[in-house]
């Protein structure tokens, strides 16, 4: 077995394989570049080498610095882990020709699959159904149109290299295969070094459902079930499952069967993933092969009880695989959310900055749930712009799929992220989401069920009722406190009442609070009460309570007569009075918010790449006005209506910080 493997990468999936080496008994090596020099995966690594700057093509993917950090070390193999080099065959071979063993399959195997052109030919030949699309290299943006509108709108544009939804647009008219063109060539170019695109039909309500392969050097080919990849915004998974609620045994054998024989059929080794569409008839079409470790593979390791990681590991060291297809049990259900720095209050941009607050729910394993958080990142770390911004990835385990669902709510709900905008309120949203619930889902679940992009959530009645329950108890609790502050004039003592109104979420309730050693009885005024206990005390940001003999986590701030409570995707203001504060706040007037209707503000922190139109440009609803790059992608800014441009205050080459003002509308 090695002795020494270097992993070529950085973040969440560096630090997931150093967990498993470790457990192995093999030593780590890290790379890291200047922006990475305190990172989590630098601190785990036994050693660690710098190899550059904080972008990408100067330090993560280029070859020869990788090779460099190689020798320095004595490394015997190399996990690349997804992304950079991960795909990459002059990489392969580069290491094939030092002599170091690659985590991962032949040179020939990535050079034939792991090419999404190639890969879409071999499968043709192979008689596996595939989405037409053009396979040919694309000459430029009219090129690409001319290739679009043959194969009939809507098409997907994507970088051949491509992978994680970079390099990926959806067009569906002329102009946005042209837009969609330059973009996707632009961030295929800087992503993966290789600005090949190519063109296919983009097919409506499709499922997208993976087979996880594993083959050996010996002949030996397994798979280990699916993993149901439909819940994506942008063609970049959000949520995972494994199983999928969708198939049937007879679909998933055929579809593993003919995954491990296009495997086969192209000599592979290690851990590969096998892409299909899957159509509301279980009919399935080859999308593509990932010749790599997939960011989701977690959920199959909790179904199957299999470390790919430690299975690549002894593959590469030239060992037969130890298990058989029969050995292949899928047990229970595993859910994956991916806990990105983006904003989805607005739109999903990038977020970057420093954690001030990042605290995971506990990882554990019980008799009837697992609770497992990927992640790369720690308290006081900063989220940079120059890669991905995926800060966690957070997975349960249960028997069944509706009790891995509700400890994934409890999981989201209790994790504590502070400093950075994030996607937590919209996983939970999911979550609770009666269509995702019922596994009624499909690749378009996010468009079509969000179409106006998502702007939090409204708690239903009943919810709405337990965390009024909740707050006002909370709230006396705190009051109670406040009156044995120190320094209190004699012969004064502040009485805290029983009867409060708590106002959320537009709704006002009249309580009444009965309180003993043991816990409170919160009493609504039409009769209906709930019974609370909790260690919970004035100060900790995340309070446990039990409501009726069920879990609720809420995550609290203190502000100005109440709390800010944030529960289930929901980020509520929650106002306690006592009934004569109650009386007075209704005649409050209420703050409205600035107009920037005339302007358009940067939405994430961003570098200007590229200004559309000038000073007195008269500009239509839709029309493209400015390119902002962020996170290696780039985000084009559009007209929300018609106007004429009065003044631009940002210039190609300009980086902003987020709500700066780029430009003014009369």
């Amino acid at each position: 077995m090695f002795k020494k493997i270097l992993i070529a990468n950085r973040g969440e999936i560096a630090c997931r394989v150093i967990k498993t080496a470790r457990k192995m008994g093999i030593q780590t090596v890290a790379i890291y570049s200047d922006a990475d020099k305190n990172a989590l995966h630098v601190s785990m690594a036994d050693e660690a080498v710098h190899i550059g700057p904080p972008p990408a093509n100067q330090s993560y993917i280029v070859i020869d610095k990788v090779m460099d950090a190689i020798r320095q070390t004595g490394a015997e193999a190399v996990h690349p882990g997804y992304g950079f080099l991960s795909e990459n065959p002059k990489f392969a071979d580069a290491l094939a020709k030092a002599g170091v063993a690659f985590i991962g399959p032949p040179k020939g195997a990535i050079e034939a699959m792991g090419d999404k052109i190639t890969s879409k030919k071999l499968a043709q030949e192979a008689k596996v159904s595939t989405v037409p699309g053009y396979m040919g290299l694309i000459d430029d943006a009219e090129h690409a149109v001319k290739i679009s509108g043959e194969i009939g709108y809507p098409v997907m544009i994507k970088a051949s290299a491509g992978g994680g939804g970079k390099g990926m647009r959806i067009a569906w008219n002329d102009q946005e295969a042209r837009e969609g063109f330059e973009s996707s060539k632009n961030e295929a170019a800087n992503s993966f070094g290789d600005d090949r695109i190519f063109i296919e039909k983009f097919v409506t309500q499709p499922r997208h459902i993976e087979i996880q392969v594993l083959c050996d050097a010996h002949g030996n080919g397994i798979y280990l079930g699916e993993r149901e990849c439909s819940i994506q915004r942008r063609n970049q998974k959000v949520i995972e499952e494994a199983p999928s609620p969708f198939l049937d045994a007879a679909t998933r054998k055929a579809m593993g069967e003919q995954a491990v024989a296009l495997a086969q059929a192209v000599g592979y080794t290690s851990a590969g993933t096998v892409e299909f569409i899957v159509d509301g008839n279980r009919n399935f079409y080859f999308l593509e092969m990932n010749t790599r470790l997939q960011v989701e593979h977690p959920v199959t390791e909790l179904i199957t009880g299999v470390d790919l990681v430690e299975q690549m590991i002894r593959v590469a060291n030239g060992e037969p695989l130890s298990i058989t297809q029969k050995d292949v049990k899928l047990n229970g259900w595993a859910m994956e959310c991916r806990l990105y720095a983006e904003d989805p209050y607005r739109n999903f941009l990038p977020s970057i900055g420093r954690l001030t607050r990042y605290r995971p729910p506990v990882e554990e394993v019980r008799a009837n749930a697992v609770i497992r958080n990927d992640t790369g990142v720690y308290e006081g770390g900063e989220i940079s712009m120059y890669y991905d911004p995926m800060i966690a990835k957070l997975c349960t385990w249960a028997p069944t799929r509706a009790e891995a669902i509700e400890e994934m709510r409890i999981a989201l709900d209790t994790f504590e992220v502070e400093g950075i905008g994030h996607n937590l309120p919209f996983l939970s949203a999911v979550m609770d989401h009666p269509k995702f619930a019922a596994g009624d889902i499909t690749t378009a679940f996010i468009a079509e069920e969000y179409p106006e992009g998502f702007d939090g959530v409204s708690l239903p009645m009943d919810a709405l009722r337990r965390v009024a329950a909740a707050a006002a108890a909370m709230f006396r609790v705190a009051e109670i406190r406040r009156t044995r502050v120190s320094g209190r004039m004699d012969n004064h003592e502040r009485k805290v009442g029983r009867n409060w109104v708590v106002n959320l979420q537009g709704e006002s309730f009249a309580v009444t609070i009965d309180a003993d050693p043991d816990g409170s009885t919160v009493t609504f005024a039409d009769g209906a009460s709930h019974r609370l206990t909790s260690t919970w005390v004035p100060g900790q940001p995340l309070a446990r309570i039990d409501i009726d003999g069920e879990p609720l986590v809420l995550k609290v701030g203190k502000v100005s007569g109440g709390f800010r409570i944030r529960t289930r995707g929901a980020d509520i203001k929650v106002n306690v009075y006592t009934p004569r504060q109650a009386e007075l706040a209704k005649l409050m007037p209420e703050k409205l918010p600035p107009d920037t209707s005339k302007l358009l503000l940067c939405p994430m922190p961003g570098l200007i790449v590229k200004v559309n139109v000038a000073v007195g440009d008269e500009v239509q609803d839709g029309q493209a006005l400015c390119t902002v790059e962020a996170m290696k992608m780039e985000n084009i800014l559009r007209a929300e209506r018609k106007g004429i441009v009065a003044k631009i205050n940002a210039a190609p080459g300009d980086s902003l910080a987020v709500d700066e003002v780029i430009m003014e509308f009369e």
